[in-house]
């Protein structure tokens, strides 16, 4: 049985990856419902929680039916992310995590994400004193290092452990790598066989199947998968790799009805959550993957990403329906399972 703290997550636990406009409340049922065991939240602005901006404080938003489910927090400055982990605290996820792994410029340039991996000593105090500041049990989401020659991930981790972090992700490439190139597992799995560590390691990067799936677990014995960008209008993803592990056959692939009526219900809580126009903006990146796969679809697609109404998408959802449901998606992509 993997835990973190004392939270029980099952053998081989599948987490949903903290994504930025992507892991927000809507998407987060569609996983939940599909299998995912723990999922965190969008990563949230230590200096926008102590601010109070509206964003940020949005994304504390969390339901008992998610749970167990963690608030991802990131910053670069010690105090700032001691306050903004007390506030977060006070929103009752089970989880605490920490982002040290966020690429992208504005964020790991300015020394917060994966920035920090270029001073391993100010990520280690920030550890501690974000683990002193809250009573729930914190965890860490990173990556192998900065770049080619600073991938000191074991040591990273044994170091974290140590001032009590109760659970580890890491992500297979280094900051330069950005998602570049293909995730190296195996300094995650020297990260599990290091012979000190005795919290839960999860592994990232480039799962896109439960072929890929079964591989990770089966050669780098991790404790558990991190999903991120796999399961980004594909929320069935979580079951389709537990049904693997457990039978080792696919699942056959959702119905054009299941994805329909998913891409509905998932723009419907996306509106009701933030707005028309917000709503109708963070859902469409998940419509070409919803959707993957059948033929004659870029006209559809089209229609949806640039709608300016929601009653737009949902009339093309509905076209979508009568279009294609007179066969299965089995059927239309002429294969079987």
């Amino acid at each position: 049985m993997v835990k973190i703290g004392n939270i029980e997550l099952g053998d081989f636990p599948l987490l949903l990856a903290p994504m930025e406009d992507v892991s927000d409340p809507p998407f987060r049922a569609l996983c939940k419902e599909n299998g995912a065991d723990v999922m965190y939240t969008e990563f949230i602005s230590s200096e926008g929680l102590i601010r109070d901006a509206a964003k940020s404080v949005k994304k504390l938003d969390i339901f008992e039916y998610e749970r167990p489910i963690g608030i991802q927090i990131f910053g670069n400055e010690i105090e700032s992310m001691r306050e903004a982990a007390e506030i977060a605290t006070q929103a009752e996820p089970d989880i605490l995590d920490i982002n040290y792994g966020c690429p992208v410029k504005n964020v790991a340039c300015k020394g917060a994400g994966a920035g920090i991996l270029l001073d391993i000593p100010k990520m280690v105090e920030m550890t501690a004193e974000i683990v002193k500041s809250t009573h729930l049990p914190v965890t860490v989401k990173t990556r192998l290092g900065w770049d080619e020659k600073t991938k000191y991930i074991v040591e990273v981790a044994e170091r974290l452990q140590d001032v009590g972090i109760k659970g580890i992700s890491i992500h297979g490439r280094t900051r330069m790598q950005m998602y570049k190139g293909e995730a190296d597992w195996s300094l995650i799995a020297d990260v599990k066989n290091n012979p000190r560590m005795h919290i839960p390691v999860f592994g990232n990067g480039d799962v896109s199947s439960p072929e890929v799936a079964l591989e990770k677990r089966n050669k780098y014995g991790v404790d558990g998968i991190m999903i991120g960008r796999a399961a980004i209008g594909y929320p069935w993803i979580f079951d389709e790799i537990k049904h693997f592990f457990e039978t080792g056959k696919h699942l056959p692939p959702p119905t054009i009805q299941q994805r329909v009526k998913a891409a509905s219900r998932h723009l419907q809580m996306a509106l009701e959550w933030k707005g028309e126009r917000q709503g109708l903006l963070e859902t469409r990146r998940h419509y070409t993957n919803y959707f993957k796969g059948l033929p004659n679809f870029k006209p559809y697609r089209t229609t949806m990403v640039t709608a300016e109404t929601s009653e737009e998408v949902f009339a093309t959802l509905d076209e979508v329906l009568r279009e294609y449901s007179e066969k299965t998606f089995a059927e239309i992509l002429n294969r079987s399972f």
